[in-house]
């Protein structure tokens, strides 16, 4: 007995095609597209829209907003590095947890393959759009995206190592040098229900009633513990930035750029002055690795052994470090030493972070500041 074959059969009016009915897309006008590629803005959908058509191949390297996520790390012994002569392609770190210190010898593994067949693709086999991308930098990856106005890059983690549990956020600021930088940790988040009312609350030692940080705070190690998240951060920022070199330097169209990790760590910014500053003024490398010199700052430190936070958020061992450069005659705003510009200037610095770390930055505002001073480094 023999079993029947099913059969399908298609409309044909599915298949049927009207040679001369006129595509509606190609009535979009050239800017209207561009619009769009620009929401679509992710550098590996880019890739795949190049092959789409040759109208598609011309208009792409004319989107103005890109991103780029990084998905994996190859050090510099890595397949495919040998032959790699980018200057910013041969910093090498002896941390190996240092994730941002091959910042530009990340493999974009995962956007390589839509991209690869631009080498001979819709452009022609003699004129690639971009280069063969196998074992490439994102300093490659972008060079042929001619119009590039606001890159935003992501790492995929955070650069500095942390105890399972500890809070660290950063943000900075560069121009040519660090200009300002932000801090928020914590030794611990905890998470409760509580009443919908609940308001902010920290809690003060009778040492911090009279002005001074708690005896504990020396004994414990809890300022070592702050000074080391500091210098960190600092670390990690100024590594980040003078990384971010050749592409700034090839891309003069730039008017933003942000550089930030998937752990949502740290995340440092330039804006269209601060783009201008780092090509006008030369860049002043530190002595003893490859990032910029991080100048004598001055900080100022807020500290509350607890805090209570909206939405049953608290956090242990919080702390604020402010950080601006010692040459910076106004350290508090650009608005003037007067009481508005303080004001500004701490909506600035809150404004920074978000949701529950935003709340966070706005008690410990309000709470005592101890300066420090901190030597170029």
């Amino acid at each position: 007995m023999t079993q029947s074959k099913s059969r399908i059969h298609a409309d044909p009016a599915i298949f049927f095609f009207d040679e001369d009915q006129e595509d509606q897309f190609d009535r979009l006008p050239d800017p209207l597209i561009v619009v769009i590629l620009n929401k679509l803005s992710d550098v590996r959908s880019l890739g795949r829209c190049l092959a789409v058509s040759r109208r598609f191949n011309s208009l792409v390297p004319m989107v103005t907003d890109i991103f780029v996520r990084i998905d994996r790390v190859v050090t510099s012994d890595g397949p495919g590095c040998a032959g790699d002569s980018d200057e910013t392609l041969t910093l090498t770190s002896t941390k190996p947890r240092s994730l941002f210190s091959h910042f530009l010898k990340l493999m974009l593994f995962t956007i390589l393959k839509p991209l690869n067949h631009l080498h001979g693709g819709v452009s022609g086999p003699n004129r690639p759009l971009l280069p063969q991308l196998s074992h490439h930098s994102p300093v490659q990856v972008l060079k042929n995206f001619t119009n590039v106005e606001n890159l935003r890059i992501e790492l995929p983690a955070g650069d500095v190592g942390t105890e399972e549990g500890v809070i660290l956020k950063w943000r900075a600021e560069f121009g040519s040098t660090l200009q300002n930088c932000f801090i928020l940790g914590g030794t611990r988040m905890d998470h409760k229900p509580v009443p919908d009312n609940a308001t902010i609350t920290s809690s003060l030692s009778p040492e911090e009633n009279n002005g001074s940080i708690p005896e504990s705070f020396y004994t414990n190690g809890g300022l070592k513990l702050r000074v080391v998240w500091t210098i960190s951060s600092l670390i990690a920022a100024s590594t980040r930035h003078y990384l971010l070199r050749q592409i700034i330097k090839e891309h003069p169209t730039l008017k933003s750029l942000v550089l930030t990790d998937a752990d949502g760590q740290g995340t440092l910014i330039m804006g269209k002055e601060q783009l201008k500053e780092f090509r006008e003024k030369p860049l002043a490398p530190s002595a003893s690795s490859s990032r910029t010199q991080v100048p004598a700052s001055n900080m100022k430190l807020r500290y509350a052994p607890y805090l209570e936070l909206p939405g049953g958020v608290g956090i242990q061992g919080a702390t604020l470090v402010t950080i601006r450069p010692a040459t910076d005659g106004n350290a508090n705003s650009g608005n003037g030493n007067n009481g508005s510009g303080k004001k500004d200037s701490e909506a600035f610095v809150s404004g920074s972070f978000e949701g529950a770390y935003k709340d966070a930055v706005k008690a410990l505002l309000k709470r005592r500041t101890y300066l420090l001073e901190m030597n170029g480094f």
